[in-house]
């Protein structure tokens, strides 16, 4: 039977005569233990109050609402406001979850349960699934459906080990990979190592996103999926340096061609990475003996090595990448080897004075020396 509750006046009134209420209800059928909570101001707050305990009281016992995790999953997708591939890649992975607990009431989720569960998921899609069930059961809690995570709460959920970056060992090397391709490929091999952009975003590249004036390339697109993506706001348009590489490697492009895009393929379209990769790319680094093989991802990869050995700062690369420091830091800072002898050479130069410093420096010790000397003699007197 649902526990109703009552709402009732007091007997006993409050300062300056004010009428007071209060309300009880039962934990559980007839017979069962009768809480009770008094002083509230009106008859109004006190029912509130008592819709609150009562629907703490039916989480606790599971019955707070009847809708099951396949249901929450569904609801939670008709609402979330995403691009149509993250909608689906968030479907994917909550539906190893709702093949486990698809039918279990948001109430019956026992943390325990769900730990075991994600130790069945295999280890490359691990932490995103279960991040993407507390993501869910997280807009449950916001909802009032239950009072804690059950995803959350008891379960670790530590993110993946980071896997080793293969980056070019030099520009050299990238070049002789590079030559072995055809023009347009080679320039766009160089372009993309010297840019650090990531291949749904120099594919998606058109000639008036380069700017030779300013030496800058200004990302406002990518292209993945078969579909063109663009920033959600014009302050998500990024400009990234062009270097004399990735200028000489646009002045190598052919011109004429009746596309308005930078790279595309030889029907005019977008540029297939997947057929370049089998085709073209692995192809060209057998010839030349790179071992091991490098993936196309890892021109981005080439880049924030190359531009952390150069000095530049974690913080500008961020910006230049379209990426949070913590990921920078996390995937390329332990590849700046080089950096950190640059950066002792910086603090060396500051801290080395020029002569005219030496000069004072000299004067103002032979000052101290003398007026030690003056001091210790006095009191030898």
């Amino acid at each position: 039977m649902a526990q109703q509750g009552q709402v009732f006046p007091m007997k006993s009134n409050g300062p300056g005569g004010t009428s007071l209420w209060g309300f009880r209800y039962r934990t559980g059928g007839r017979g069962s233990r009768r809480v009770q909570r008094g002083g509230f101001q009106s008859e109004l707050d006190a029912g509130e109050a008592l819709d609150r305990a009562l629907e703490r009281l039916r989480r606790a016992n599971g019955t707070a609402t009847t809708l099951t995790l396949a249901g929450l999953v569904d609801e939670y997708l008709a609402q979330h406001d995403a691009q149509p591939e993250t909608i689906e890649k968030l479907r994917w992975l909550l539906a190893k979850a709702v093949s486990e607990f698809g039918d279990r009431r948001l109430g019956e989720l026992r943390s325990q349960e769900i730990a075991a569960w994600r130790m069945t998921i295999a280890t490359g899609h691990r932490f995103e699934a279960t991040q993407a069930l507390r993501q869910v059961l997280a807009r449950a809690v916001a909802w009032g459906m239950i009072d804690v995570n059950p995803a959350k709460q008891g379960v670790d959920n530590p993110q993946r080990r980071r896997t080793e970056k293969r980056p070019f060992e030099s520009w050299a090397q990238l070049a002789s990979v590079a030559s072995r391709l055809g023009e347009c490929s080679g320039a766009l091999v160089m372009f993309a190592a010297a840019t650090g952009l990531r291949s749904g975003e120099w594919i998606a590249l058109e000639r008036r996103d380069i700017d030779p004036v300013a030496r800058v390339v200004y990302v406002r697109r990518a292209y993945r999926n078969g579909r063109l993506k663009c920033t959600k706001t014009e302050g998500s348009v990024r400009a990234v340096p062009l270097q004399a590489i990735a200028l000489e490697a646009i002045a190598r492009l052919p011109t004429g061609a009746d596309t308005d895009l930078l790279f595309p393929s030889l029907r005019g379209s977008y540029f297939d990475r997947h057929n370049f990769r089998t085709r073209e790319w692995k192809p060209a680094q057998l010839t030349v003996g790179i071992t091991p093989l490098r993936r196309v991802y890892d021109l981005r990869h080439t880049f924030a090595t190359f531009a952390l050995r150069a000095g530049i700062s974690t913080f500008d690369l961020s910006r230049y990448m379209g990426a949070s420091l913590t990921m920078i830091d996390r995937h390329y800072g332990h590849l700046a080897r080089d950096g950190r002898d640059h950066a002792i050479d910086l603090l060396d130069a500051y801290s080395r004075p020029d002569e005219a410093d030496v000069h004072q420096v000299d004067v103002a010790w032979t000052l101290q020396q003398r007026a030690v000397a003056t001091s210790a003699n006095k009191r030898t007197l």
